[in-house]
């Protein structure tokens, strides 16, 4: 491959995900703790639906293996 369609694809995937993470950056279900000039952030449900995602991901790109 071609290392300008390389870099190409690769930025057409990091604004797709930029654009994915604007949205779902704070699901209901992510903790969060603030105090004073302290906040804290878990994103339980987020990580969940993005390894989700990507399992899907891989077991559809392992198929066509």
């Amino acid at each position: 491959m071609n290392i300008s369609k390389l870099l190409i694809i690769a930025g057409i995937v990091l604004i797709i995900l930029g654009l994915i993470w604007r949205f779902i950056g704070r699901l209901p279900g992510d903790i969060q703790f603030k105090t004073g000039n302290v906040t804290v952030y878990f994103p339980i449900v987020t990580s969940i639906l993005i390894s989700i995602i990507l399992t899907l991901i891989f077991y559809v790109i392992g198929k066509f293996r």
